[in-house]
């Protein structure tokens, strides 16, 4: 049978590009060798902030007096927290698949005998046009080779009881969000990073200010570390959190005729391999390992596909969310990065102590920041750290996307009292 789609890889980019298929009237099938939702779903941003959310629950029980509300010393019951998680994923995957009816949906691995045509346990699948959309899996860092001790992310979330304590190898996104959850469920937190702050890619005030926090929450944070010097067996548990790589392995890409370079799919300006019908979204491309990035890209695929005018996929504006606690999220440009690049900005800054809904949720550790260019006033990005900014982010993406200048903020009426409020407060 022949498809107008073949799209391999279930995950958010998969999952988004077969429903915006479906919408566009494409005769699509969609195969995976796992789970459907992939990473994001099944090993990434659902699990982790389940589980981070247990924790911001157990935190805020424990200073609970502040607030007048005196309650018994809580305690964590972490089976029960691993089992509302798995709820949680399962109810979500049987929603997904609810949007997959009248979808032809195969599960089996792929791989690819033509430019044309996949391998599947089902058959051979013919096709038109395809998107690759297999993912990405744990890069293992040489000489810490994945075992009972040292452990994935993937393996993280399947842990069954609360390590008494826990080496983080990486600081990037994954290690202080893992550093931050088991912290604060009272593991004792070291993590280590080569580079010589935390969070390498954000602005570095905002790296300065978790580090900060991190080491008053009794974590300790080694900067510019090399890994394979630190004693192990100091430690109950080893994540080795340094990133992820492409998922490329058996899918027969040198058969199709699809380049790769470093173990990525090398895509032009709109998704397309270098076999001219097959295009690949999300994490196999290794531009921005992000799941709404991977939707985005997995939907824009599809539109090419569909015989819309083309349409280049921007990097540009990409709300990044880290859910440590405080919250980190950024979009645009930071001011590193624009002083890299010669841009003349303003900074405009105002701390959550300020904020009067910061002080009624006795969260006021952190501060917005946002980088104004000066000649045209307009905002090129911006970057908090605090509560709910990975809420107030999606906001000031708008703005950063819509070109919108400090006169265009300023006439925004902003509800009182709300966190939000920090936007209006930092371009007075």
């Amino acid at each position: 049978m022949q498809y107008d789609l073949a799209i391999i890889g279930a995950g958010w980019a998969g999952f988004n590009a077969t429903l915006r298929a479906k919408k566009l009237g494409l005769k699509t099938v969609l195969i995976e060798k796992s789970e459907l939702g992939g990473t994001c779903l099944n090993r990434g941003c659902i699990p982790t902030k389940t589980l981070i959310q247990s924790a911001k629950i157990f935190s805020l029980v424990k200073k609970s007096a502040n607030f007048g509300v005196e309650s018994s010393v809580p305690q964590i019951n972490f089976l029960k927290v691993q089992e509302r998680k798995q709820r949680i994923i399962t109810g979500l995957r049987q929603a997904m698949q609810s949007g997959l009816k009248d979808i032809e949906y195969i599960t089996s691995e792929a791989q690819f005998t033509s430019d044309k045509s996949i391998k599947t346990s089902k058959g051979n699948i013919d096709f038109k046009s395809a998107i690759i959309a297999t993912g990405s899996v744990p890069f293992e860092l040489p000489g810490f080779k994945f075992s009972d001790k040292v452990i994935s992310s993937d393996a993280m979330l399947e842990l069954d009881r609360i390590p008494s304590s826990l080496l983080v190898i990486g600081g990037g996104v994954i290690g202080c969000e893992f550093a931050s959850l088991f912290c604060a469920l009272g593991s004792k937190v070291t993590i280590a990073e080569k580079l010589p702050n935390l969070l390498p890619t954000e602005d570095i005030e905002i790296a300065k200010k978790l580090e900060n926090t991190f080491k008053k929450r009794g974590i300790k944070a080694i900067t510019s570390a090399d890994a394979s010097k630190l004693d192990l067996n100091a430690f109950e548990k080893v994540l080795a959190s340094v990133g992820r790589k492409p998922n490329l392995e058996g899918l027969g890409l040198e058969i199709a005729g699809i380049k790769t370079e470093n173990n990525k799919i090398i895509i032009d300006d709109f998704l397309k391999t270098s076999a001219g019908n097959i295009y690949a979204a999300g994490d196999c491309t290794g531009k921005v390992m992000l799941a709404h990035f991977a939707a985005y890209q997995g939907e824009l695929a599809v539109e090419n596909i569909a015989g819309k005018a083309p349409v280049k996929f921007d990097t540009t504006v990409v709300p990044n969310c880290i859910f440590t606690d405080p919250q980190i999220a950024s979009v645009g440009l930071n001011e590193d990065k624009a002083k890299e690049s010669n841009i003349a900005i303003d900074i405009k800054k105002f701390d959550y102590m300020g904020s009067g809904m910061a002080r009624i949720i006795d969260e006021t550790d952190g501060f917005i920041k946002l980088v104004i260019a000066k000649d045209s006033e307009k905002l090129l990005g911006a970057s908090i750290i605090g509560p709910g900014a990975t809420e107030l982010i999606s906001g000031l993406t708008i703005a950063v996307k819509s070109g919108l200048a400090l006169k265009d903020l300023r006439s925004i009426i902003f509800a009182h009292p709300t966190l939000s409020e920090i936007i209006a407060e930092a371009i007075k």
